[in-house]
C-alpha cells in the first residue's frame, strides 16, 4: 500500500465522544467539570505506560512491535511466498489470542467468502482457524482438507496449551500416517528457547519457528508473528498494518486527553465504570469488522477483569463486552439498549466509504414503504441506520461514542488495534491493576489438568471429586 502524507492523513481514524457529554445527553452524560477533574489520573496513567514502555517483565513488549520487527517481517513475507506456493490450505492451531486475531484480520482485510472463490482469485490457500477442541469440529475439519497439502501453524509460547496441543497430536498422527515428514508441513510460534514446542522441534530435526516474545501477551500479540504469519500468507500487507499501527502510537503521545484519541477513550470507559456502566458494547458497521468484536472482547475482559490492585486490595474491577453487528443486532439488542437498564457504553465502529456501494435499483413505485430506497445504494443505507441508532440512543440518554474509520484496509486496521491496546493498556492502569496476567484462566487450566489426570495435579482432583454435583440438586 502506497502511503502519502496526503494519504495517511485521509486514512486517520478519529473518535467522536459527542454522544458522551452531558450537553447531548443531559443529567445522564458526562460533564467537562467530570472529564477536566480526571486529567490527573489520565495523565498518570499516561506517563505509567509510556515510562514502561517494551519492558518484557511487565509484559509491555507489545507496544515496540510496530517498529522492531523489519527482519522478522522480512522472513515472513518470504515463508508466505513459499507456503502460497507449495499449499492448498493453511490452518491455525491456536485458541485465545493466537486464534482470535488472524480470525479478525482475515475477515476484515480479505474477501467475505474467500474460501469459496476459485484459486485463481485467491492470494492465498483455503485458510481455516481451530480454535476449540469441539471433536466434531476437528473432524468436519478433516473432511475438507487434505493434510498433505496443508501447511499448519501451532501457536503456543508454552507448548502446554492443552487444547492446542491436543489438536497438534492429532495432526501429526494423521500426517505421519500419511509418510509426510511432519516437519515439512508445521510451522511453529512460540517461545525463542523455551517450552515443549522448542522440544519437539529438536526431535522433528528442526522445525521452521517464529518467536513469540516474553513481553508480548497473547491477547497483545495480533501485530507479532502470531497475526503477522497469517495475514501474509493471506496475502494482507502487513507492512501496512505496521504502519498504521505506529501511527496511532504517533497520535497518542500526548499525555492532554483531548490531544490522545486512546487516552480520552480510556477516561470516559474509565468514568462509565466508576458509575455503573459495566456493559461495553462493540457495534461495528461493517461485517468486515464483525470479529474485531471477538478480538476486543478478551483483550478488555481478560486485561479488565480483576479482583485485587497492584497494592494487594481487593477490587472486583472490569467491564463485560458485549459484541453487536450493525445493522443485524438492532433487530435483537437495541431494544436493550435503548430503554433498558442505564448500564451500558456502546462504541460504533463507522466506516466512511466501504470497497462496495451496491446501487439500489428504482421499482415498486406504487408502494412508498419500498419504493423510496430506489436511487440510493446500500453503502448510504447502512450509514444512514448507523446515525439513526446512535441518535436514537442519545435521545434515549444512552452513553454511545464512535471510532470512526475512513475505510477498512490494513493500515487502518493497524490504527483501530493499537488503539484499543493502549486504551486498554491506560485504563488498567487506571484502575491500578495489572493488566496483563490473568489468573482466573488459570484456575480453570490447571482444573482441567486435574481431571485429565496430569501428573502433579493430584491434590486438586480430590479436591474436583469432593466438588461434583450433588444429586439432591439435579431436576
Amino acid at each position: 500500500m502506497k502511503l502519502t502524507e496526503t494519504r495517511r492523513k485521509e486514512l486517520r481514524i478519529s473518535v467522536d465522544y459527542t454522544n458522551m457529554t452531558d450537553k447531548y445527553l443531559g443529567d445522564k452524560g458526562i460533564s467537562q467539570k467530570t472529564l477536566d477533574s480526571h486529567k490527573k489520573i489520565a495523565k498518570a496513567a499516561h506517563a505509567y505506560v509510556a515510562e514502561n514502555r517494551g519492558k518484557d517483565e511487565l509484559f509491555m513488549g507489545w507496544t515496540e512491535l510496530p517498529y522492531n520487527q523489519d527482519e522478522i517481517v522480512a522472513d515472513i513475507l518470504e515463508t508466505a511466498k513459499n507456503i502460497r506456493k507449495k499449499f492448498e490450505y493453511f490452518v491455525v492451531l491456536g485458541i485465545g489470542g493466537s486464534a482470535l486475531g488472524p480470525i479478525m484480520a482475515f475477515n476484515a482485510l480479505c474477501h467475505l467468502h474467500y474460501n469459496e472463490l476459485p484459486r485463481s482469485k485467491r492470494k492465498g490457500p483455503k485458510f481455516y482457524v481451530e480454535d476449540n477442541v469441539d471433536p466434531v469440529r476437528m473432524k468436519e475439519l478433516l473432511d475438507i482438507i487434505d493434510v498433505k497439502k496443508t501447511c499448519f501453524n501451532i501457536i503456543s509460547k508454552s507448548g502446554a496449551t492443552s487444547e492446542t496441543m491436543a489438536q497438534y497430536l492429532i495432526i501429526s498422527d494423521l500426517l505421519k500416517k500419511e509418510g509426510v515428514d511432519v516437519k515439512e508441513n508445521v510451522i511453529f510460534t512460540t517461545d525463542a528457547s523455551r517450552g515443549n514446542l522448542v522440544k519437539i522441534s529438536n526431535e522433528l530435526g528442526g522445525v521452521k519457528s517464529y518467536v513469540l516474545t516474553d513481553g508480548v501477551g497473547g491477547r497483545f500479540s495480533e501485530l507479532s508473528p502470531v497475526g503477522l504469519l497469517p495475514a501474509a500468507v493471506l496475502g494482507i500487507d502487513i507492512k501496512a498494518l505496521l504502519k498504521g499501527a505506529a501511527a496511532m502510537d504517533k497520535f497518542c503521545k500526548s499525555p492532554d486527553i483531548y490531544k490522545n484519541p486512546a487516552l480520552m477513550c480510556a477516561t470516559l470507559q474509565y468514568i462509565a465504570i466508576q458509575d455503573g456502566k459495566n456493559i461495553g458494547v462493540l457495534m461495528p458497521y461493517s461485517d468486515n469488522l464483525r470479529y474485531v468484536s471477538d478480538w476486543f472482547a478478551q483483550l478488555w475482559a481478560e486485561s479488565l477483569g480483576k479482583n485485587v490492585t497492584l497494592d494487594g486490595k481487593p477490587c472486583h474491577v472490569g467491564q463485560t463486552p458485549v459484541k453487536a453487528l450493525g445493522v443485524t443486532d438492532q433487530h435483537s439488542q437495541v431494544q436493550l439498549y435503548t430503554e433498558g437498564p442505564y448500564d451500558k457504553v456502546v462504541t460504533f465502529l463507522s466506516v466512511g466509504s466501504y470497497k462496495e456501494k451496491s446501487p439500489i435499483p428504482h421499482g415498486c413505485e406504487n408502494i412508498p414503504d419500498v419504493s423510496f430506497l430506489g436511487g440510493h445504494t446500500m453503502e448510504k443505507l447502512i450509514q444512514a441506520e448507523n446515525v439513526a441508532t446512535a441518535y436514537a440512543l442519545t435521545k434515549a440518554g444512552r452513553l454511545n461514542y464512535t471510532i470512526f474509520l475512513p475505510e477498512v484496509n490494513e493500515y487502518t486496521l493497524g490504527q483501530l488495534l493499537f488503539l484499543f491496546e493502549l486504551q486498554t493498556a491506560y485504563t488498567g492502569a487506571m484502575f491500578n491493576i495489572d493488566t496483563y496476567n490473568q489468573p482466573g484462566v488459570e484456575a480453570g487450566k490447571k482444573a482441567t489438568f486435574a481431571l485429565l489426570g496430569k501428573p502433579g495435579y493430584e491434590l486438586q482432583r480430590r479436591d474436583l471429586a469432593k466438588a461434583a454435583s450433588d444429586p439432591d440438586y439435579i431436576i
